[in-house]
């Protein structure tokens, strides 16, 4: 159990940065000592060459003035009196002929060592646990002397132990406070994560009112927090729509049960003659005539929004299905009153699903038929685009025209207009034209817009992407 507790938060965003944020710490750390404590010992090492590069200095100036050996022994006794004055340091002198024999030394100085002809004149070297520098000093009608000067690097070596230990102890609190808060510093960073974690276990698909607050940052965070808050929202209104949807569709599909059921009712209550049957059963065909055709249309639209329309993307000639379809209309019109006009159509070829664009088409003109007052005009034309490589199908009217209010919404499932618009009980119809209309140009790369003003009418624009070959 405590080993399972251990692996989840070893693998949580808060342990991960407090692993990589500690471990970046502590290696900084380590080189900052290390770097320091080089530095030190440089320094150290530095200081005490100059001071014996002083003395060396000094001493050969003291040897060409008194013409050492042969005068007195002054020089000696000021050696000597140096190097116990500085006997805490380990300091002493050694005076060698040119074949590193020793002449004299002070009380403190190591053995002799043999000569280093290697080393330049001057140059301080470490030699066991001891700093010296040499340096050969002429005289007048006399052989060279060889002077050595150098101190112990016992007293260093005590300083850069305290510096060790010092760095020892930095490193220790590194390697203890660097995970800690590192810990705490990244639970602070992650807390809105948390939160973002904790809101979404709340959520319910009944439910989408509650969002992630915003802490103003204008960081990451805060954008992740706007953007989920973006998503939340347009899931809240997919699912409204969705709710609106399948209530409207229950709606519209309970109206022709009802009137096929009423008809079925009232033919077995009691007998009927034969004409009347035929009427019911007329209006029962009607009905499932209607409700086959809600059906239909509430499967196209569920193909369209899965992504599952088929196109075919075999070319169509708009202009011939224009001429069927105003074709089938004349008779619709010409009971209305209404003239229905198609102005000469140009040979204009598109890539589609000709019954997808017949259905528009369909509908277009029946919305037109329904709206239109008699004595009105109808005219359907076709254009292509040059620039934009388009074909453009114009449905316009001289009919009530529509609402500003309704414009925003015209395309929405089951929407209808003011009831104002429907003259009798026969123009009823779904709600869904306009939408499948909709839907259709999108599946085809294209788009459509309406333009109209009440009370004088009302232009629908489809767009479509003509043929690759086709010419314009």
């Amino acid at each position: 159990m405590l080993l399972g507790r251990i692996r989840a938060t070893s693998r949580t965003l808060r342990f991960r940065l407090a692993a990589w944020n500690a471990a970046v710490v502590i290696l900084t750390a380590l080189v900052t000592l290390f770097g320091l404590r080089q530095g030190v010992h440089y320094t150290l090492v530095h200081e005490l060459d100059q001071l014996l590069l002083e003395d060396i200095r000094e001493i050969g100036f003291s040897i060409g003035e008194l013409h050492y050996p042969t005068a007195d022994d002054d020089l000696e006794k000021d050696l000597e009196r140096k190097a116990r004055g500085h006997a805490q340091h380990g300091w002493f002198v050694q005076l060698l002929d040119p074949d590193g024999k020793e002449l004299w030394a002070s009380f403190s100085a190591p053995p002799a060592r043999p000569l280093m002809p290697q080393v330049p004149d001057g140059t301080p070297v470490s030699v066991d646990s001891v700093r010296l520098v040499q340096r050969r000093v002429s005289r007048d009608k006399s052989s060279p002397i060889i002077v050595r000067v150098g101190a112990t690097l016992s007293m260093l070596q005590q300083d850069m132990s305290h510096i060790d230990r010092l760095a020892a102890n930095a490193a220790i609190a590194a390697l203890l406070i660097a995970p800690a808060c590192g810990y705490w510093l990244a639970g602070r960073a992650t807390r809105p994560l948390a939160d973002i974690i904790n809101t979404t276990d709340r959520l319910r698909p009944e439910q989408l009112n509650e969002r992630l607050p915003l802490r103003g940052t204008g960081d990451e965070l805060d954008h992740l927090s706007r953007t989920f808050n973006g998503l939340l929202d347009r899931i809240a209104i997919y699912l409204q729509q969705k709710r609106d949807f399948l209530a409207n569709a229950a709606h519209e599909l309970r109206t022709p049960l009802a009137a096929i059921r009423s008809s079925v009712e009232v033919a077995l209550n009691s007998d009927r003659t034969r004409d009347e049957y035929e009427e019911l059963l007329a209006n029962i065909i009607e009905e499932g005539a209607s409700l086959e055709l809600l059906v239909n249309q509430l499967l196209l639209l569920a193909e369209t929004e899965a992504d599952r329309l088929k196109t075919r993307g075999q070319p169509v000639r708009m202009d011939e299905v224009i001429q069927k379809a105003v074709a089938m209309f004349h008779g619709a019109a010409e009971v209305r009153d209404l003239e229905l006009y198609c102005e000469p159509l140009p040979a204009v070829t598109v890539e589609g699903n000709r019954d997808h664009f017949r259905q528009v088409l369909n509908n277009l003109l029946d919305n037109a038929i329904k709206f239109t007052p008699p004595q009105g005009r109808i005219t359907v034309s076709l254009a292509a685009e040059a620039e934009s490589r388009e074909a453009v199908l114009r449905v316009a009217d001289t009919g009530i025209g529509i609402p500003e209010a309704d414009m925003a919404h015209l395309f929405d499932r089951f929407y209808r207009a003011d009831k104002s618009r429907r003259r009798d009980i026969e123009q009823r119809g779904t709600g869904l034209g306009l939408s499948i209309c909709q839907a259709v140009a999108t599946a085809h790369g294209g788009r459509i817009h309406v333009e109209s003003e009440l009370g004088r009418g009302t232009t629908f624009v489809v767009c479509l992407p003509l043929a690759p070959n086709a010419s314009s």
